[in-house]
């Protein structure tokens, strides 16, 4: 179900565009990414960091793009999001010595800190390349392959979100035994 909701707003980002364009696209990507994150904090009672900065992100350069008529705001947001990404995992990671991502899945995940900063640098990698593809992408190739980029490049997070699945299952540990409750006196 999550999967879907991740993939709604670019989904029809895609369709729009080959309907009608870039602009109406957008327009479109903009509302769409408003109500997915209106039923992610439904559905929680919150929103992530991330959803948040992607929520402002895609207003802020989708307006850029439809007042000033300009598609290359939205086609370099993800390079934005992303490299923003990298250098705040990276600067609290090796600058501060904190790791976001453990933060982030620390309750629900149990696993050696040495595992957590691979993950967090592993992360910092991943958003560094997904960046550079997206700006390669937007320098070199036209606004349809961009767009076609964007929706199946989508195997990108799904492969890197699965190899990440298996490192982290052969490093999870098991919870702590809880202490058993007294026998009650009688």
């Amino acid at each position: 179900m999550k999967i879907l909701l991740e993939l709604f707003p670019l989904v029809l980002f895609f369709g729009t565009f080959k309907v009608y364009d870039i602009y109406v696209g957008t327009a479109v990507l903009m509302a769409a990414t408003a109500v997915q994150m209106s039923l992610i904090y439904a559905i929680d009672r919150k929103l992530q960091v991330m959803h948040k900065f992607t929520l402002v992100a895609i207003a802020v350069f989708g307006t850029l793009t439809l007042v000033l008529h300009d598609e290359r705001f939205i086609k370099w947001k993800p390079t934005v999001l992303y490299t923003t990404m990298a250098l705040v995992l990276a600067v609290a990671l090796w600058g501060y010595r904190k790791n976001f991502i453990q933060l982030i899945l620390g309750s629900q995940l149990l696993l050696p800190d040495d595992v957590w900063r691979k993950l967090s640098a592993a992360w910092v990698f991943y958003c560094a390349f997904m960046a550079a593809a997206n700006a390669y992408v937007v320098l070199y190739f036209s606004t349809e392959f961009w767009v076609s980029f964007k929706l199946w490049g989508f195997a990108f997070p799904v492969a890197f979100m699965v190899a990440q699945g298996f490192y982290i299952a052969r490093h999870l540990q098991p919870e702590a035994p809880s202490e058993p409750e007294p026998e009650p006196k009688p």
